[in-house]
């Protein structure tokens, strides 16, 4: 069983599990499959509110915000050692490679994890050893600089993992957390600096707050894509810069709707936004706490919005356009998806 919006559903095998998949908005810390996560808490000994495998699928019984970050504060106390994420990112890699995810961007968010005395240097480490040990599927790594600590904090992360960045292949810094409390206007020095160091650049906006905060990513951090963006059909003008300036929104629906940013699939604004000629991608944001797959994203897309073939197959090749992986790379992911598409499946 897995965990949809509305509740409990069966697991189904997807048309799309087979189609070559780009991800570009997924956590690591929020990829480790469930079943590797028991694993990790039964290695720390248990935990009295946890105590059998159904009890872990009730863990991640929420709708909203407030449990989705209850959840996540949880989960974050059992990977507290560089060893444990060696094996959760190895795990979450299997797992993606197991899901024809053919190449992926994944955040990781290192001052999460200062109170357990981990460096991010040797934390992007440990997590580049464990994802480099699976075949089939390649991770390039975004520091989440967590907008919650601060610019000061953030300045102080982005220093120490620049001094790793080639060894761990981060290519890119993005910025989480607290979208309303902490806007993305008091970051544009950070940005500004991981710039000049080579980062690629994309930050959450649009998603707890609304379209002002896409507005003050654009124009005051510099990014080239957005997280989520999806509260921007809230400014008609805004949509129809991003539309224009062809920036890629990070969009994921399920994540949307147990996050309460949406009310339902109907309600959505995905079709809006591809309607509106806004760049669209599709991603799950943290699969194992919301229950989704990046293929079952696409069923819904089809089956609830309504999307046709053409448009999911525009989504698909949205993401490899918008990644940045190098020019050959990409080449090569759009030879195999177009082979996907050619071979009607």
């Amino acid at each position: 069983m897995r965990l949809s919006a509305e509740g409990p559903v069966a697991e189904h095998r997807s048309r799309f599990e087979s189609m070559p998949k780009v991800e570009l908005h997924l956590h690591l810390e929020g990829a480790v499959p469930r079943d590797a996560l028991w694993e990790i808490i039964l290695d720390h000994g248990g935990d009295p509110d946890v105590p059998d495998r159904a009890a872990l699928e009730r863990r991640f019984e929420f709708h909203g915000f407030r449990g989705f970050f209850e959840a996540w504060l949880w989960k974050n106390r059992f990977l507290d050692s560089y060893r444990v994420f060696e094996r959760a990112a190895e795990a979450a890699a299997a797992e993606l490679a197991r899901r024809t995810i053919v190449y992926a961007e994944a955040f990781f968010s290192p001052s999460d994890f200062a109170g357990h005395g981990l460096k991010p240097q040797e934390l992007a480490l440990a997590i580049r050893r464990g994802l480099d040990r699976v075949p089939g599927t390649e991770v390039a790594l975004i520091a989440d600089l967590v907008r919650d600590t601060g610019p000061r904090r953030a300045g102080r992360t982005l220093a120490q993992i620049a001094e790793v960045a080639r060894d761990a292949r981060i290519i890119g810094i993005g910025i989480g957390g607290s979208e309303a409390e902490f806007p993305p206007e008091i970051f544009g020095t950070v940005f500004r600096r991981a710039a000049a160091l080579g980062f690629r650049l994309t930050a959450h906006a649009g998603e707890a707050a609304g379209p002002a905060s896409v507005r003050g990513a654009l124009d005051a951090l510099g990014v080239e894509r957005i997280g989520h963006g999806v509260r921007s059909v809230e400014d008609r003008a805004l949509v129809a810069d991003l539309a224009a300036a062809r920036v890629a929104l990070e969009v994921c629906p399920t994540s949307n709707l147990r996050t309460a940013v949406v009310p339902s699939w109907e309600e959505h604004p995905a079709r809006t936004l591809v309607e509106a000629g806004v760049v669209v991608t599709v991603n799950t944001d943290d699969p194992a706490i919301f229950g989704c797959t990046l293929a079952g994203e696409f069923d819904a897309l089809a089956s609830r919005l309504g999307f046709d073939d053409a448009t999911l197959r525009r989504l698909a090749e949205a993401a490899v356009d918008a990644c940045w992986a190098g020019a050959d790379h990409k080449r090569r992911l759009r030879a195999d998806l177009d082979a996907w598409w050619s071979a009607g499946r």
